[in-house]
Protein backbone atom coordinates (compact mmCIF):
# COMPACT_ATOMS: atom_id res chain seq x y z
CA UNK A 1 0.00 0.00 0.00
CA UNK A 2 1.48 3.61 -1.09
CA UNK A 3 -0.16 6.48 1.51
CA UNK A 4 -0.26 9.45 0.11
CA UNK A 5 -0.81 12.92 1.88
CA UNK A 6 -2.81 15.30 -0.22
CA UNK A 7 -1.61 19.02 -0.61
CA UNK A 8 -4.44 21.53 -1.98
CA UNK A 9 -6.73 18.82 -0.95
CA UNK A 10 -10.13 20.94 -1.42
CA UNK A 11 -9.00 22.42 -4.44
CA UNK A 12 -10.72 21.15 -7.47
CA UNK A 13 -7.71 18.58 -8.43
CA UNK A 14 -7.71 17.35 -5.09
CA UNK A 15 -10.82 16.92 -5.15
CA UNK A 16 -11.17 14.98 -8.04
CA UNK A 17 -7.99 12.68 -6.81
CA UNK A 18 -9.72 11.97 -4.05
CA UNK A 19 -12.81 11.15 -5.46
CA UNK A 20 -11.13 8.39 -8.19
CA UNK A 21 -8.75 7.02 -5.48
CA UNK A 22 -10.95 4.08 -4.62
CA UNK A 23 -10.32 2.63 -7.99
CA UNK A 24 -6.89 2.69 -6.91
CA UNK A 25 -6.52 -0.95 -4.63
CA UNK A 26 -2.79 -0.05 -3.52
CA UNK A 27 -3.15 3.69 -2.60
CA UNK A 28 -4.48 5.32 0.40
CA UNK A 29 -4.53 8.68 1.26
CA UNK A 30 -4.07 9.17 4.82
CA UNK A 31 -3.93 13.41 5.12
CA UNK A 32 -4.35 16.32 2.92
CA UNK A 33 -3.24 19.94 3.34
CA UNK A 34 -5.41 22.47 2.64
CA UNK A 35 -6.44 26.44 3.79
CA UNK A 36 -10.28 24.91 3.54
CA UNK A 37 -10.26 22.39 6.59
CA UNK A 38 -13.62 20.95 5.53
CA UNK A 39 -12.82 16.98 5.25
CA UNK A 40 -15.27 15.83 2.59
CA UNK A 41 -13.56 12.21 2.02
CA UNK A 42 -12.63 10.77 5.71
CA UNK A 43 -9.24 12.02 5.57
CA UNK A 44 -7.94 14.34 8.22
CA UNK A 45 -6.94 17.82 6.73
CA UNK A 46 -4.23 20.23 8.05
CA UNK A 47 -4.19 23.54 7.45
CA UNK A 48 -0.29 23.56 6.94
CA UNK A 49 2.61 21.15 6.34
CA UNK A 50 4.37 21.70 9.22
CA UNK A 51 1.31 20.62 11.25
CA UNK A 52 1.31 16.88 9.84
CA UNK A 53 2.26 14.56 11.97
CA UNK A 54 1.14 10.84 9.67
CA UNK A 55 3.32 8.55 7.93
CA UNK A 56 3.21 8.64 4.73
CA UNK A 57 5.04 6.75 1.69
CA UNK A 58 4.34 9.96 -1.01
CA UNK A 59 3.80 13.63 -0.98
CA UNK A 60 1.40 14.24 -3.79
CA UNK A 61 1.24 18.81 -4.65
CA UNK A 62 -1.78 20.35 -6.37
CA UNK A 63 -1.63 23.84 -5.11
CA UNK A 64 0.31 27.08 -6.17
CA UNK A 65 3.87 27.65 -6.74
CA UNK A 66 4.83 29.61 -3.53
CA UNK A 67 4.15 26.19 -1.21
CA UNK A 68 7.28 24.92 -2.97
CA UNK A 69 9.90 25.37 -0.37
CA UNK A 70 7.92 24.41 2.65
CA UNK A 71 7.02 20.75 0.36
CA UNK A 72 10.65 19.90 -0.25
CA UNK A 73 11.88 20.87 3.10
CA UNK A 74 9.38 18.55 3.99
CA UNK A 75 9.86 15.99 2.28
CA UNK A 76 13.99 16.18 2.46
CA UNK A 77 13.52 16.24 6.41
CA UNK A 78 11.30 12.99 6.01
CA UNK A 79 13.25 11.21 3.23
CA UNK A 80 10.58 11.00 1.40
CA UNK A 81 8.91 11.24 -2.41
CA UNK A 82 7.67 14.48 -3.67
CA UNK A 83 5.07 15.06 -6.93
CA UNK A 84 4.95 18.61 -7.99
CA UNK A 85 1.65 18.52 -10.46
CA UNK A 86 1.64 22.52 -9.88
CA UNK A 87 2.93 25.09 -12.66
CA UNK A 88 3.79 28.66 -13.17
CA UNK A 89 7.34 28.10 -11.02
CA UNK A 90 10.02 30.77 -11.14
CA UNK A 91 13.15 29.67 -13.11
CA UNK A 92 15.23 30.56 -9.42
CA UNK A 93 12.94 27.31 -8.25
CA UNK A 94 12.80 25.10 -11.09
CA UNK A 95 16.81 25.19 -9.99
CA UNK A 96 15.98 24.97 -6.40
CA UNK A 97 13.52 21.67 -7.63
CA UNK A 98 16.64 20.37 -9.78
CA UNK A 99 19.26 20.71 -6.61
CA UNK A 100 17.06 19.14 -4.14
CA UNK A 101 16.39 16.44 -6.54
CA UNK A 102 19.76 15.66 -5.62
CA UNK A 103 18.52 14.44 -2.21
CA UNK A 104 15.28 12.59 -2.79
CA UNK A 105 13.10 11.56 -5.77
CA UNK A 106 11.16 14.11 -7.22
CA UNK A 107 8.73 13.73 -10.08
CA UNK A 108 7.52 17.12 -12.04
CA UNK A 109 5.20 17.77 -15.07
CA UNK A 110 3.56 20.35 -15.86
CA UNK A 111 0.77 17.95 -17.00
CA UNK A 112 -0.25 14.58 -15.69
CA UNK A 113 -2.11 13.26 -18.61
CA UNK A 114 -0.49 10.15 -19.93
CA UNK A 115 -2.76 11.71 -23.55
CA UNK A 116 -0.39 14.63 -23.01
CA UNK A 117 2.71 13.05 -22.92
CA UNK A 118 2.23 10.73 -25.78
CA UNK A 119 1.77 13.61 -27.53
CA UNK A 120 4.62 15.14 -26.69
CA UNK A 121 7.35 11.96 -27.41
CA UNK A 122 5.48 12.03 -30.35
CA UNK A 123 6.21 16.04 -31.22
CA UNK A 124 9.74 14.71 -30.70
CA UNK A 125 9.60 12.41 -33.41
CA UNK A 126 8.12 14.31 -36.08
CA UNK A 127 9.46 17.90 -35.45
CA UNK A 128 12.88 16.53 -37.22
CA UNK A 129 11.22 15.26 -40.26
CA UNK A 130 9.05 18.46 -40.66
CA UNK A 131 10.71 21.96 -39.34
CA UNK A 132 12.64 22.72 -42.54
CA UNK A 133 9.58 23.29 -44.84
CA UNK A 134 6.55 24.06 -41.94
CA UNK A 135 6.37 26.53 -39.40
CA UNK A 136 5.18 25.82 -36.03
CA UNK A 137 1.99 27.06 -33.74
CA UNK A 138 0.68 26.19 -30.41
CA UNK A 139 -2.71 27.55 -29.23
CA UNK A 140 -3.82 26.63 -25.72
CA UNK A 141 -7.20 26.93 -24.58
CA UNK A 142 -8.47 27.09 -20.35
CA UNK A 143 -10.78 28.18 -17.81
CA UNK A 144 -11.54 31.24 -17.21
CA UNK A 145 -10.12 30.77 -13.63
CA UNK A 146 -6.67 29.52 -14.84
CA UNK A 147 -4.06 31.78 -13.32
CA UNK A 148 -0.66 31.25 -15.83
CA UNK A 149 -0.48 31.73 -19.13
CA UNK A 150 0.57 30.02 -21.51
CA UNK A 151 0.31 26.70 -19.88
CA UNK A 152 2.89 24.79 -18.49
CA UNK A 153 1.56 21.96 -20.89
CA UNK A 154 1.91 24.25 -24.04
CA UNK A 155 5.68 24.52 -22.54
CA UNK A 156 5.89 21.14 -22.30
CA UNK A 157 5.22 20.72 -26.08
CA UNK A 158 7.18 23.68 -26.98
CA UNK A 159 10.24 22.12 -24.94
CA UNK A 160 9.85 19.02 -26.60
CA UNK A 161 9.63 20.59 -30.05
CA UNK A 162 12.82 23.02 -29.03
CA UNK A 163 14.41 19.41 -27.91
CA UNK A 164 14.46 18.38 -31.20
CA UNK A 165 15.71 21.11 -33.47
CA UNK A 166 19.25 21.48 -33.96
CA UNK A 167 18.83 25.45 -34.63
CA UNK A 168 18.50 27.59 -32.05
CA UNK A 169 14.58 28.59 -31.73
CA UNK A 170 12.66 31.28 -30.05
CA UNK A 171 9.41 31.28 -28.23
CA UNK A 172 6.64 34.10 -28.88
CA UNK A 173 3.85 34.33 -26.99
CA UNK A 174 0.96 35.38 -29.26
CA UNK A 175 2.04 37.98 -31.79
CA UNK A 176 1.33 41.64 -32.44
CA UNK A 177 2.29 44.55 -34.17
CA UNK A 178 3.78 44.62 -37.98
CA UNK A 179 6.88 42.37 -38.44
CA UNK A 180 6.55 39.31 -40.18
CA UNK A 181 7.21 35.72 -38.95
CA UNK A 182 10.23 34.19 -38.32
CA UNK A 183 10.75 30.70 -39.27
CA UNK A 184 12.81 29.74 -35.91
CA UNK A 185 9.55 31.25 -34.01
CA UNK A 186 7.54 28.60 -32.12
CA UNK A 187 4.30 30.25 -31.41
CA UNK A 188 2.24 29.77 -28.36
CA UNK A 189 -1.43 31.76 -28.36
CA UNK A 190 -3.67 31.18 -25.20
CA UNK A 191 -7.03 31.40 -24.70
CA UNK A 192 -8.57 31.61 -21.49
CA UNK A 193 -13.20 31.42 -21.13
CA UNK A 194 -15.52 29.60 -19.49
CA UNK A 195 -14.70 25.85 -17.57
CA UNK A 196 -12.67 24.72 -20.54
CA UNK A 197 -10.28 21.64 -18.76
CA UNK A 198 -7.59 22.20 -21.29
CA UNK A 199 -7.39 22.24 -25.01
CA UNK A 200 -3.80 22.14 -26.95
CA UNK A 201 -3.40 22.22 -30.56
CA UNK A 202 0.10 21.71 -32.07
CA UNK A 203 0.14 22.91 -36.08
CA UNK A 204 3.13 22.27 -38.60
CA UNK A 205 2.20 24.86 -41.43
CA UNK A 206 3.30 24.04 -44.45
CA UNK A 207 3.09 25.13 -48.36
CA UNK A 208 0.20 23.75 -49.40
CA UNK A 209 -0.63 21.48 -46.04
CA UNK A 210 -1.16 21.37 -42.25
CA UNK A 211 -0.73 19.14 -40.06
CA UNK A 212 -2.30 19.31 -36.62
CA UNK A 213 -2.09 17.18 -33.63
CA UNK A 214 -4.48 17.99 -31.08
CA UNK A 215 -5.10 17.03 -27.12
CA UNK A 216 -8.39 17.96 -25.27
CA UNK A 217 -9.07 17.12 -21.81
CA UNK A 218 -12.53 16.61 -21.43
CA UNK A 219 -12.66 15.76 -17.67
CA UNK A 220 -10.22 16.82 -14.74
CA UNK A 221 -9.35 13.05 -14.08
CA UNK A 222 -7.25 12.55 -16.57
CA UNK A 223 -4.72 13.94 -14.63
CA UNK A 224 -5.99 12.83 -11.65
CA UNK A 225 -5.50 9.26 -13.07
CA UNK A 226 -1.58 10.34 -14.21
CA UNK A 227 -0.58 12.11 -10.78
CA UNK A 228 -1.75 8.40 -9.23
CA UNK A 229 0.03 6.44 -11.35
CA UNK A 230 2.80 8.58 -10.88
CA UNK A 231 2.50 7.78 -6.83
CA UNK A 232 2.89 3.80 -7.75
CA UNK A 233 5.64 4.74 -9.94
CA UNK A 234 7.90 7.26 -7.76
CA UNK A 235 7.52 4.70 -4.22
CA UNK A 236 10.80 3.02 -3.53
CA UNK A 237 12.72 5.02 -6.50
CA UNK A 238 16.25 6.97 -5.68
CA UNK A 239 16.88 10.51 -5.46
CA UNK A 240 16.63 11.64 -8.64
CA UNK A 241 14.13 14.51 -11.06
CA UNK A 242 12.03 12.06 -12.42
CA UNK A 243 8.75 12.72 -15.51
CA UNK A 244 6.19 11.43 -16.99
CA UNK A 245 8.54 10.38 -20.13
CA UNK A 246 10.26 8.03 -17.40
CA UNK A 247 7.26 6.13 -17.02
CA UNK A 248 5.81 6.08 -20.72
CA UNK A 249 8.29 4.72 -22.97
CA UNK A 250 7.68 4.84 -26.72
CA UNK A 251 9.31 3.06 -29.61
CA UNK A 252 9.03 5.70 -31.94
Amino acid sequence: MTNIILNGCNGKMGQTISSIISKFEDLNIVAGIDKNLESKFGYPIFQDIASVNIQYDVLLDFSRPDALESLIDYSIKNSKPLILCTTGYTPEQLKYIEYSSKKIPIFRSANMSMGVNVVSQILKAVTPLLYEDFDIEIIEKHHNEKVDAPSGTALLLADSIRSSIKEDTKIVNGRSGSSKRNHNDIGIHAIRGGNIVGDHETIFAGSGEIIEITHKALSREVFAFGALKACKFIKDKTPGLYDMSNMIKLNI
